[in-house]
């Protein structure tokens, strides 16, 4: 920062403040949940299962859709890695 006044650092992009699902994503929770309980079975980690479903599915956030983070559905259902 030799160069430069400011001694803050730059605001990082935050995930916008929203509970609801997107209005336009017509999957169900139940359909979300069950899709990442199949991923799971195939051996893919939380954070592949959540690019899976956004590359995919079209899913941005698994919590805004089901309430709940991808982790903790798996293990709810008994999938969670080690």
């Amino acid at each position: 920062r030799m160069h430069s006044k400011g001694k803050g650092i730059t605001p990082r992009p935050l995930l916008p403040y929203k509970r609801n699902p997107p209005t336009w994503l017509k999957t169900s929770a139940d359909e979300v949940t069950d899709q990442i309980c199949k991923l799971a079975k195939k051996g893919l980690v939380p954070s592949q299962i959540g690019v899976y479903l956004r590359d995919s599915q079209g899913i941005t956030q698994v919590r805004s859709v089901t309430g709940n983070k991808i982790l903790r559905i798996l293990k709810a259902k008994g999938l969670a890695p080690e």
